[in-house]
């Protein structure tokens, strides 16, 4: 009975994805009408409760229902807990998922990939995508790097119940493999503050790189590189608002203690801090501040929407009087400062969106530019 209620139910979830505009090819169908995603979730998923988490067995009602939906699914939070590990709830953050399978189908889809292609992907999770990934173009050709080796261990079991038997790696994804290389194909199903030159060095002159942009300010986009002879990768971004986990060595380091927000220089503001929830904008300030980490602080009841480079030392904290904003500032450099001037320059430009960027890999790091209008 749950075989075939899974097939049903893989059968209406290729249906509405091919209804979204996700999946788009007959080869990716028949994987999200083969590959039974409630595989590699049988140790249960995590629901929000307010500000925390409560498990999710996988012998709840409504389980099996709830793998095949349209949403990500958290399978471990903290570091190390996993839904069999708790009873009642958790106040912690994730750190693994089992990403929405429309955005797993979507990257798929957008990478690409044709009969033959060796593929690496970076952060293999669940392994869902693996296993898309590997019924579209065989085990053989397929190899996944995992940061957490239990993540590893799980996914490889998940896999097995499905018939699958990718290479999976336990490593640092930001290294790559570079023993299987070179690569026809590369994707990331974490986050990265910036694309590791190591990935274009194992992808072939003519092959793919498809990652998700992230930064501290928590803007993303999802861009598709193509690399060249010189080991240079050149690409934009397809848009869409993508967002993941970031890689765990790319993680912004503990805020800790605060610094003095009555210190610094203080002075009209040109741009308030409300400019920073349009997702485009947030994203071409993560550029010009790109390890600062933004947070609202409310005492007395006046709100102080902060930025902090906890690094460099640097600090930023605006309050808005009526109409009018101001700005304080403090630590080596002015971070605002650096972030009025680049969405200055965006407006001017005629504030092209990210789908018109460019981003340029090389040994010498990244670089992310747009045109004017």
């Amino acid at each position: 009975m749950t075989v075939m209620k899974s097939a049903a139910l893989r059968r209406a979830l290729a249906d509405r994805l091919a209804a979204g505009g996700s999946l788009r090819t007959e080869q990716w169908r028949q994987a999200v009408e083969a590959v039974p995603r409630h595989e590699v979730l049988r140790g249960g998923f995590f629901d929000r409760s307010g500000d925390a988490w409560r498990s999710v067995p996988a012998d709840t009602d409504g389980w099996l229902e709830r793998c095949y939906a349209d949403e990500s699914l958290v399978t471990q939070i903290a570091g190390t807990v996993v839904p069999g590990d708790i009873r009642g709830e958790i106040l912690r953050e994730p750190t693994s998922s089992s990403t929405l399978p429309s955005l797993v189908v979507r990257m798929l889809e957008d990478l690409r990939v044709e009969d033959g292609d060796r593929v690496l992907e970076i952060g293999t999770g669940t392994g869902y995508s693996t296993g898309l990934l590997c019924h579209r173009l065989g085990d053989d050709l397929v190899t996944s790097v995992e940061v957490d080796a239990e993540v590893s261990r799980r996914a490889g079991d998940g896999l097995a119940a499905c018939g699958y038997f990718p290479e999976l790696v336990v490593g640092d994804g930001l290294a790559g493999h570079r023993d299987g290389a070179p690569y026809d194909r590369l994707v990331a199903t974490c986050g990265v503050r910036e694309l590791p030159h190591t990935w274009v060095g194992q992808t072939r002159p003519g092959g793919t790189i498809l990652a998700t942009v992230c930064g501290w300010m928590h803007a993303s986009e999802l861009a598709r590189l193509t690399v060249g002879d010189e080991g240079v990768a050149r690409g934009r971004f397809l848009g869409g608002q993508v967002s993941f986990m970031l890689a765990r060595p790319q993680l912004p380091p503990p805020l800790g203690m605060l610094p003095d927000l009555e210190s610094g220089e203080e002075r009209p503001a040109r741009l308030g801090a409300d400019v920073l929830d349009d997702w485009d904008a947030r994203f071409v300030a993560q550029l010009a501040a790109p390890r600062a980490q933004r947070l609202s602080l409310t005492p007395a009841g006046t709100t102080r929407h902060v930025l902090v480079d906890v690094e460099a030392g640097a600090w930023a904290a605006l309050t808005q009087d009526g109409g009018q904003w101001t700005v304080r500032q403090g630590g080596p450099g002015r971070l605002w400062d650096e972030v009025e001037d680049h969405l200055l320059r965006w407006r001017a430009d005629g504030s092209p969106d990210l789908g018109r960027f460019e981003i340029v890999v090389t040994s010498e790091g990244q670089r992310i530019t747009w045109p004017k209008v």
